[in-house]
């Protein structure tokens, strides 16, 4: 199981095993520093029509467009419609369920993966722009700020005004339970869509790189909203999004490719396991072949004929920091519709009390005498498969000795998921794992204010080992949290495990404040061993719980008084930002070669005569 919402992998899985070899040939930097590049008069002309495109698509990570590749082929095929895919980044920040690979490597191995899947349904072309994908996270504002977003639009206009595409498709922009990285691609190309064809837009394309304002004619975003219409007659009636009040417009996946032979669903799901890195290799190979059991994918109609669709907007009283400002964005952008009803009606977040023990608890993974005297707090289903409770089930307690809070987590399961070596020990839900959040000061909007950590109770090697993972500092433990202790036992015959942690509040990006303390526990449960998880659990299981500090509970710390000298601001969080280079894969360059579409959607050279 990917690090994604349950939402976003029902609404079309994408993901295959390709070793470094094999992954599209790419090559290293000293191949790129030897290849010509295309003249400028070869890249403004596009060598022809090959940078001409009907469709583009617009998404933050590779396999962001499995979920509609059904729809893109039945388009080519039906009506000769040739799309195109702009990725923002290569999905360093995911898991890797193949291999050792992260950062740089591992975004190669995934542009691999996307060129070969998205080849199934007649994709030549991907447009990838170089930016760093960090982690898993919500926050839009985030994600603008690592991507440096102006320069972001800037190069997506620039793609666009290049490859002049009819329609533009994208992801959904709403905040709740989604990827950051998935609501800022689709600003962006909402963004573009309408700046693309504004001569005052980025003047310098026009001026200085000889490029033609471009308007595209329609703006569709993806809804999973009616994912569970099957059957051919689904889309055929008109239908409107209950939040947005757009029209919404469907393409059935049952459509017969004549060059594969087979629906357009099953040459998705064939494309959908190729994205093996992801652990999407594990979805069955085969769909329905029943008419009536084959859905469609979904979008909603933003622009049309150029223009904006426009809808009521209904005003949403009590907005949290990051629902106001999307809120804002819609109004900035001239659709304040797309916010309706954007914030969730969020439940009640369980709340708790950390004793104070007399004494530190001995740290072996076993629960001793008065240790542990507060409430056991119930690890409920979150997300996932459905699970038994001998099949997966769990309870936490906490509390503290000094200035060292101390938590237990005890695991039923009845497989082992895949022993991982200590070198890998990252990425934790891809096997059987537990997963601490702390916000020490209680008002966190994103995780990059937090620390979470995630703890493997078993490893190849023997023992367990903990990481800190899409928080404050990524790493493992020994060097972003050296006062960290962990602790397991594992039963033998095998029916899960107790892990023991001990968290020095030193640690945490900001004094705790005793009465706002917040935090979730989380089991990620993985019945395999090809590094794919299947049931989670969670103390406040909504939405992106491990990612929506909203959601998690109140863990009020008895007794407790933070060192006088302790900030309370948190600090600065410190966020991977390596990004693979276009420069550096054989398939990017030999692709601006063809089209004439410059590397990363970076500057043609200037055609102005030096002065």
């Amino acid at each position: 199981m990917s690090e994604v919402p349950e939402e976003t992998r029902q609404s079309g899985p994408s993901r295959r095993l390709v070793t470094a070899a094999l992954a599209s040939g790419l090559l290293g930097a000293g191949f790129a520093a030897g290849t010509p590049a295309a003249s400028a008069a070869e890249q403004r002309k596009g060598r022809g029509n090959a940078a001409r495109h009907d469709v583009l698509f617009v998404s933050a990570h590779p396999d962001d467009e499995a979920g509609s590749l059904s729809t893109f082929g039945y388009w080519r095929d039906s009506r000769k419609l040739r799309t195109g895919v702009v990725t923002i980044t290569r999905g360093e920040g995911g898991g890797n369920a193949v291999g050792p690979e992260e950062g740089a490597p591992l975004g190669l191995l995934r542009e691999g993966e996307e060129r070969s899947a998205t080849a199934l349904a007649g994709i030549e072309d991907i447009f990838y722009l170089d930016k760093p994908d960090f982690w898993y996270t919500l926050s839009a504002p985030l994600t603008e700020r690592i991507w440096h977003k102006q320069d972001t639009l800037e190069r997506v206009v620039r793609v666009f005004r290049m490859t002049r595409p009819t329609t533009v498709v994208t992801m959904n922009p709403r905040p709740f339970n989604q990827h950051g990285g998935h609501q800022m691609a689709a600003r962006l190309a909402i963004e573009a869509f309408f700046l693309a064809g504004d001569k005052r837009a980025f003047p310098d394309q026009l001026e200085c790189e000889g490029l033609h304002a471009w308007r595209p004619q329609r703006l569709l975003s993806q809804n999973s909203a009616f994912s569970s219409l099957l059957g051919p007659d689904a889309p055929k009636q008109a239908r409107t999004d209950p939040d947005t009040g757009l029209p919404v417009i469907g393409v059935w996946s049952g459509h017969l490719s004549r060059e594969h032979g087979t629906s357009w669903a099953q040459v998705e799901r064939d494309a959908v396991r190729m994205y093996l890195s992801q652990g999407w290799g594990a979805y069955p190979p085969e769909v329905p072949t029943d008419p009536a059991q084959l859905g469609s994918d979904w979008f909603s109609v933003l622009a049309e004929n150029g223009r904006k669709i426009t809808a009521p907007a209904r005003e949403q009283s009590g907005l949290r920091p990051i629902f106001a400002e999307y809120r804002d964005w819609t109004r900035t952008v001239g659709m304040p519709w797309l916010a309706n009803n954007a914030q969730p009606a969020y439940p009640t977040p369980p709340s708790t009390t950390i004793p104070q023990v007399a004494a530190a608890p001995e740290l072996n993974g076993v629960e001793g005498d008065g240790e542990y005297p507060g409430p056991e707090l119930p690890l409920q289903y979150w997300q996932g498969d459905q699970a038994t409770p001998d099949d997966c089930s769990a309870t936490a307690k906490m509390s503290r000795y000094g200035d060292d809070l101390y938590v237990l987590i005890s695991v039923t399961d009845d497989r082992e998921g895949a022993s991982l070596d200590k070198s890998d020990a990252k990425r934790h839900w891809r096997t059987d794992s537990v997963e601490i959040a702390l916000d020490p000061r209680g008002n966190a909007d994103d995780t990059s204010v937090t620390f979470k950590t995630g703890i493997f109770p078993f490893t190849a090697e023997g023992g367990p080992a903990a990481e800190r993972d899409a928080d404050n500092h990524q790493g493992p433990a020994e060097t972003t949290a050296p006062g960290m202790r962990v602790a397991s036992t594992v039963s033998e015959p095998y029916k899960g495990y107790t892990i023991e942690a001990k968290i020095p509040l030193a640690e945490l990006p900001a004094a705790a404040d005793p009465q706002r303390f917040a935090a979730n526990i989380m089991v990620y449960d993985s019945d395999t061993q090809d590094k794919t998880g299947q049931t989670r659990l969670a103390w406040a299981p909504y939405g992106s719980a491990q990612a929506d500090t909203y959601v998690w509970g109140t863990a009020r710390l008895e007794g407790y008084t933070p060192p006088p000298d302790r900030p309370t601001t948190p600090a600065e969080p410190v966020i991977p930002t390596e990004a693979a280079r276009s420069a550096d894969s054989r398939a990017s360059i030999d692709q601006a070669r063809r089209t004439g579409v410059p590397l990363a959607g970076g500057p043609l050279p200037c055609k102005r005569p030096l002065r």
